[in-house]
């Protein structure tokens, strides 16, 4: 995992390194690190023109020491400060932004910048909030963003991202300590454990209640996700007993159409996590049957699509969750968010997800470009995050394959934010692996490609944009 350091840790991890060595030594670092990074964009100094734009703060100083290194490397350099900086930039090779830094608020409009000049930003750029990631005025839009100890979630979501460009963590040796959030990487799929020697079938098997007459996709999409995630046995029941191509390696449930909680709980006796919810349809009567399941079923679960509508207001959610005996992971995207909410959750997920786990009392994983995984038991890192997707996931039935996923990470032993934030990061992987030169993402693709993810993964990978 990466660290990621909200303003108020950054400025707490800032006081603690100030104990051990001067400001100006933090200052040179964070500057010559700024520095490598600009001769990399330029491949070289001698002869190149490189304006800095630096505002009065310690990003105003990393970008003085950074001009020094700069100049005797044989750069012309030219330093402006930002309160008098013209309102457009004259032709340079390259501009350093260090107006402002992770402490800002108001409003910034950067000069402009000739067209095809690469930008690089200092820690983050000028007038995008460290934060949520919101970018006032006329905010730095970056070719690359050097950002110093750790990631900040302003980089993650948000305007962020399309303002920081490619982002790189520079070691200027502050200790991060636990991070309340933290950011999934190839290399965390090692956490899953191992299947041994003397496993069988049923030592992780799932439970699947999804589907309905006409909205069968949905429970093989599940029932496939959670068999490529690792699942032995998958037993799957879909009220009413529609007709499906179903894979050959699912088990079916033979449930009625209605009164069928007793039935599945009693065939998923022998399972190790249970998933809920996709296609189960928004008849009051399965929105009762799903309530059953949810209340009683002693076994991790995760309640997705219809079943996160079945919870009804957010606190009757509450009550039946809290009272469940194991671990429960929600998974909405904006919109089932919403509703269970009674508000959007807006720009900063990580606010969100936090909001909605604490209110709810379990773990929410809030689907998005920027997946939060938030729990509520304040044991750090409290939010787990995955930004491994791309566009290609907003596409119908890719939810109901993550479901699986997560369930299938449950029963192989992982606790409920683990499972949900690296089955995320998984999921996102799948989309790339599993799609085919040229070719447009199906739902269906990723179960093979997460089947490629799981056998492999490249532990060199950090991230979507991060070095």
């Amino acid at each position: 995992m990466r660290a990621v350091l909200s303003r108020e840790e950054m400025r707490a991890a800032d006081a603690a390194a100030l104990a051990a060595v001067s400001h100006q030594t933090l200052v040179t670092r964070a500057g010559t690190a700024v520095a490598g990074q600009a001769l990399t964009m330029l491949g070289g100094a001698y002869g190149r023109h490189v304006i800095v734009v630096a505002g009065k703060g310690s990003n105003g100083s990393d970008g003085r020491v950074a001009a020094e290194v700069l100049a005797r490397r044989g750069a012309k350099v030219t330093v402006l400060g930002a309160a008098e900086a013209p309102s457009r930039l004259p032709p340079c090779d390259l501009v350093i932004d260090g107006a402002y830094g992770t402490g800002f608020h108001g409003n910034y409009d950067a000069p402009e910048v000739a067209a095809g000049t690469p930008v690089l930003a200092i820690d983050i750029p000028s007038g995008v909030d460290a934060d949520t990631g919101a970018a006032s005025g006329r905010a730095v839009r970056a070719t690359r963003t050097v950002t110093f100890a750790a990631l900040k979630p302003g980089l993650l979501q948000g305007d962020g991202p399309a303002h920081a460009g490619q982002v790189v963590v520079a070691d200027i040796g502050i200790d991060v300590g636990r991070p309340a959030i933290s950011l999934m990487e190839d290399a965390d799929l090692r956490a899953l454990p191992p299947r041994p020697e003397d496993t069988h079938k049923w030592a992780n098997a799932v439970g699947v209640c999804a589907g309905s007459p006409g909205m069968e996709g949905s429970a093989i999409l599940c029932s496939r996700g959670a068999m490529a995630a690792g699942s032995g046995m998958v037993r799957l029941g879909s009220p009413g007993n529609p007709s499906a191509p179903w894979p050959l390696e699912v088990v079916r449930v033979s449930l009625p159409s209605g009164g069928w909680s007793s039935a599945f709980l009693d065939a998923v006796g022998k399972c190790r996590a249970v998933a809920i919810g996709p296609g189960l349809g928004t008849h009051p009567d399965s929105r009762t049957e799903i309530r059953a399941v949810v209340a009683t079923c002693p076994l991790p679960m995760v309640v997705d699509a219809d079943g996160l509508s079945a919870l009804g207001s957010l606190e009757e959610a509450r009550q039946l969750v809290t009272n469940r005996p194991a671990a429960t992971v929600l998974t909405p995207h904006d919109g089932e968010y919403a509703r269970l909410a009674g508000t959007p959750p807006g720009p900063d997920r990580v606010a969100a997800a936090r909001r909605l786990a604490a209110a709810v009392g379990c773990t929410v994983l809030l689907k998005g470009s920027l997946t939060a995984v938030a729990s509520p038991n304040h044991a750090l890192p409290d939010v787990l995050l995955s930004d491994s997707g791309t566009p290609a996931l907003a596409t119908a039935g890719t939810g109901d394959v993550l479901s699986g996923i997560i369930a299938a990470f449950l029963a192989r032993g992982l606790d409920a934010p683990t499972a949900a934030a690296l089955g995320a990061h998984a999921h996102g992987r799948a989309a790339t692996a599993g799609r085919e030169h040229g070719s447009g993402l199906v739902a269906g693709d990723l179960p093979r490609g997460l089947r490629r993810v799981l056998a492999g993964p490249d532990s060199n990978r950090r991230g979507r944009r991060h070095g």
